[in-house]
């Protein structure tokens, strides 16, 4: 294991400072200066064109950020993720979500095991169970072939597949639907499955140790669902005697045979994946099956295409070219030394309306953190509130705070150049005049409007000030020529490989997740009081005991 490097006690660190404080941001008069500013900070990374060039940095501050990188073992920690040793330091786990996307003909073994040829047993079953749901050989109980799945999962079980989902509906099989079911507000299931034919509606319950609260009791609600609906239409004699019915209507991602088996489920029905998979990481495990059955074999091997790409990139690229890296680095740059607190992410493609939601987990679970890998306190800030929605909604809501507010929020823009639904308005393309958005609001953000250019418009004096735009608004453009499974997979790869490098940077574990356990241990012992146990309640602080009494007081 590589010692940890505190980087606020590298001379990069202490360059960065000092380069903060001479930098006056004059993005109108750097390009001014120079003609070759675009070019120079615009890189190709598989399918994606990333502009970096609106961003409040110059050759200096790059330069410092590459050595910070290099100063905090960067490099190292990287190989150090892809040969598979336990940097997962917390839980002692490697990390080896990369090894999700690895060609059948890749070699990595860890502690003993063939890890590529595990990874490929699992697709393979997924890809032969995938087959025979879309070619309606997999049938119900009735005989009916499967006309929508729903998965049943939480937290990265959820967020990755629904997001993959929607982002991919272009390429979705005709007659086949997805949907999600993760809240354990009872209202979420019984929305989703209300107008449901049981006959023909696969649920897969993802969940790795089949322990989930809130991923069981939700299949559960389901199970009942599926039994009752179906004895009901006369398809089994009644909900007790369904065992058949569960295992042609049930399949599960997860590693816990025993329990899937308990259930009801046949375990020769469970897809497995491993303890070096974060859940926020495993939308391209057995985690992504329900975007499989949408999309097709040969389309999830896009997918996982996508990710392979951008890993070699990341994994073999000089630091100076390294798109990932340059990535993470500005957002330190960002985070730490000019006190920002949030980053948008502005997908202008409505089938990534779940992107940015996707990114909350994937950078907030992994980058909040007050505590180092070696469990000393951080010395300097840590994460980002990642928040966003697709344009052009997003300017008719919150674009007026970033552009003339009192806070720095960096904006990641994301653009395809071809939609899935060309269409035009007369002699309008609608596309492009969408795309148009796109490209002023990042013009906007940079260059702004000065009092004179107000003025020049005809403006009465005494609300020049008001109209006035500062610019300097950091931004990055993330362009592809369309909206593929490769593309979607690069844009995953890309962000976790900039999550992980600001946590390098900053010193912690990105891939536990101990924030999460507290809330669930206090809910099952706060349980007991929410059902009426006067000793329960009677050990809660006042705060909840008043809450749980109003509570109990008022429920119907």
């Amino acid at each position: 294991m590589i010692n940890p490097i505190d980087a606020t006690t590298t001379d990069a660190w202490a360059d960065l400072t000092t380069l903060r404080e001479a930098l006056v941001p004059d993005l109108r008069g750097w390009f001014e200066a120079d003609p070759h500013r675009a070019h120079d900070l615009t890189f190709d990374l598989a399918d994606l064109r990333i502009d970096l060039s609106k961003n409040l940095i110059n050759d200096d501050v790059m330069a410092a950020l590459v050595r910070l990188a290099e100063a905090v073992n960067l490099p190292e920690r990287r190989d150090a993720m892809f040969a598979g040793e336990r940097i997962n330091v917390t839980e002692n786990r490697s990390v080896l979500h990369t090894a999700l996307r690895l060609p059948a003909d890749a070699e990595l073994v860890v502690d003993g095991q063939d890890v590529v040829a595990d990874v490929h047993a699992v697709l393979d079953k997924m890809y032969a169970f995938s087959d025979r749901v879309r070619s309606g050989e997999w049938k119900g109980v009735t005989g009916k072939p499967i006309s929508t799945i729903v998965n049943i999962g939480i937290g990265g079980s959820d967020l990755g597949p629904v997001m993959v989902y929607e982002a991919l509906l272009p390429y979705k099989q005709a007659g086949l639907e997805c949907r999600f079911i993760s809240n354990i507000d009872p209202s979420d299931c019984a929305e989703k499955v209300a107008d449901l034919d049981p006959e023909t509606t696969l649920f897969i319950v993802a969940s790795k140790t089949f322990t989930t609260l809130e991923t069981l009791t939700n299949a559960r609600m389901a199970r009942a669902w599926l039994l009752e609906r179906l004895a009901e239409a006369g398809a089994i004699a009644s909900p007790a005697e369904g065992g058949e019915a569960i295992a042609k209507h049930f399949v599960a991602v997860s590693t816990a045979l025993d329990k899937v088996a308990d259930f009801g489920i046949d375990p020769a029905n469970a897809f497995g994946f491993w303890d070096w998979v974060g859940g926020r990481y495993s939308v391209d495990s057995a985690v992504g099956l329900p975007v499989l059955l949408a999309i097709g074999q040969d389309n999830f091997r896009g997918f996982l295409g996508g990710f392979h790409a951008v890993d070699e990139h990341f994994r073999t690229q000089a630091p100076e070219t390294n798109v990932p890296l340059l990535m993470g680095l500005l957002n330190v740059w960002y985070v730490n030394f000019w006190g920002a607190e949030s980053h948008a992410v502005l997908p202008y493609a409505q089938y990534l309306h779940r992107f940015a939601a996707y990114l909350q987990q994937l950078t907030m679970e992994s980058n909040g953190k007050s505590v180092r890998w070696d469990g000393t306190p951080v010395t300097s800030g840590t994460g980002e509130i990642f928040w966003g929605e697709p344009g052009t909604n997003g300017q008719h809501a919150f674009y007026q705070l970033i552009h003339q507010g009192t806070r720095l929020i960096p904006a990641d823009f994301i653009a395809v150049a071809n939609p899935a639904h060309p269409t035009r308005d007369g002699d309008t393309d609608v596309h492009g005049l969408f795309l148009a958005n796109f490209f002023a609001q990042t013009a906007a953000l940079a260059f702004g409007k000065t009092a004179d250019e107000v003025r020049a418009e005809g403006t009465a004096e005494a609300i020049v000030p008001a109209r006035v735009f500062t610019g300097n608004k950091p931004t990055t453009s993330i362009m592809a020529p369309a909206l593929t499974p490769a593309v979607v997979g690069q844009l995953i790869a890309l962000y976790e490989h900039i999550t992980f490098t600001q946590g390098i940077v900053w010193g912690i574990d990105s891939f536990d997740q101990w924030g999460v356990e507290l809330g669930k241990k206090l809910a099952l012992e706060i349980a007991p009081a929410v059902f009426g146990d006067a000793e329960a309640l009677a050990k809660q602080d006042p705060s909840t005991q008043s809450l749980v009494s109003w509570y109990l007081e008022n429920r119907d």
